[in-house]
């Protein structure tokens, strides 16, 4: 009998990788903009945290987007999620510039708006890229795909801060008038994209018969809410985006009045980068658990460092710590989609629900900001440091009751 040729998944993980990127550039933009907006609408420091509240508040929808996605498969998602991302940003340039003149207050709630739409499009496509990349080859390298596929996603958030800076900030006063300047063009973009890949097929898996074809067909529970290690990935999601967006959201206040904190942000973000490519090569030879222990201790030791030193001394601490928060995302994803067979696309979005992460943990640590001080803020990033510890060696292990 002859062997049964392995598929060639090349093409789809390129369309993936191309999908990453797009993620977290419309992330890491959105981010950017919260200093710009704080001057352009006169908001306090919780106020302009409300950008990520809105933004992050979209993955409350994660797990209807995962459902929908287990009945429309991987590529009708996708195209969804660029068509609705699309729209987002069209309506975002259009609608703003249609109430200029207005009350700050309703251009501002406007712009929330529309990055909310814009946001559900990225969950759709954040429900595809993590499970669609795990499955597109054998899953004892599905860490390695999803670690490199986020090295691409850092190169985008990399680069974003300075589009930002270039397209948006540059050198003119802070004003609403300016907010959906390249708005539009991105809006363009994804829907040409998405009509592109409405005519180029992509293989549609089914999770329960790979695993019978690599030898793994085993019983699995009903159903997913049944096993504790997704839901506690989706609560170290959680805490993780309080780790990598709590820092880019608390430089400005760190660097205080006169200073462009979006300047600097591109060496957190290119941290993020590196840090990902390097841990793509890593963990061929290490296991993940260990490599995400050690970041976890690594980035403490640089916020907790942050502590000693003052000025930009103290910023550059902080930036430091995203070359050690560069691989949690992808392991802590990875862990909590360990064994699941057809319940891989639903867990997909438990996990992705703990995003929201940003939408609540920012708010709070801005709301900290204006009562107390930048510092008592970022002492909060410790208590989820904790519990990604407890998670890499507890929580995370399948079957656990």
């Amino acid at each position: 009998m002859s062997q049964k040729q392995t598929p060639n998944y090349t093409f789809a993980l390129i369309v993936m990788f191309i999908v990453c990127f797009l993620i977290g550039f419309i992330t890491t933009m959105n981010n950017s903009m919260i200093d710009f907006c704080t001057k352009a609408f006169n908001l306090n420091a919780q106020q302009g945290q409300y950008v990520n509240t809105a933004f992050y508040g979209a993955y409350l929808l994660a797990i209807p987007f995962s459902m929908l996605m287990s009945k429309i498969g991987y590529k009708k998602t996708l195209l969804l999620g660029l068509a609705v991302a699309g729209i987002g940003f069209v309506i975002n340039s259009f609608g703003i510039k249609s109430v200029l003149g207005s009350e700050t207050a309703t251009i501002y709630a406007i712009f929330l708006g529309t990055m909310c739409l814009v946001a559900m499009g990225v969950v759709m496509l954040q429900n595809v890229a993590n499970p669609y990349v795990m499955v597109l080859g054998k899953p004892e390298s599905g860490a390695f795909r999803m670690t490199l596929s986020q090295a691409l996603n850092s190169v985008a958030t990399t680069v974003a801060p300075m589009f930002i800076t270039a397209v948006i900030i540059g050198k003119q006063t802070p004003q609403p008038e300016a907010v959906p300047a390249p708005y539009l063009g991105i809006g363009i973009f994804t829907l040409v994209l998405c009509a592109i890949l409405l005519f180029l097929k992509l293989p549609e898996i089914k999770e329960e018969e790979q695993a019978a074809d690599n030898g793994e067909a085993k019983k699995y529970k009903s159903s997913v809410f049944k096993y504790p290690h997704v839901w506690f990935g989706a609560l170290g999601i959680f805490f993780y985006m309080g780790l990598e967006i709590g820092i880019p959201s608390m430089l400005p206040y760190k660097l205080g009045e006169g200073v462009n904190a979006t300047d600097f942000l591109w060496m957190y973000w290119g941290g993020m980068m590196v840090g990902r490519f390097i841990g793509a090569g890593i963990l061929a030879k290490f296991e993940p658990r260990k490599l995400l222990t050690a970041c976890l201790l690594l980035g403490a030791f640089c916020v907790g460092l942050s502590f000693l030193f003052s000025g930009m001394a103290s910023a550059y601490c902080l930036l430091a710590a995203g070359l050690f928060h560069s691989v949690m995302w992808p392991l802590i994803f990875n862990l909590g989609l360990q064994e699941l067979g057809p319940h891989t696309k639903t867990a997909s979005g438990v996990i992705n629900t703990g995003v929201i992460g940003g939408a609540l943990l920012t708010p709070l640590m801005g709301w900290v900001v204006d009562i107390s001080t930048v510092a008592v803020a970022l002492c909060l990033m410790f208590v989820y440091y904790l519990y990604e510890l407890w998670f890499c060696w507890r929580g995370s292990r399948v079957g656990l009751k």
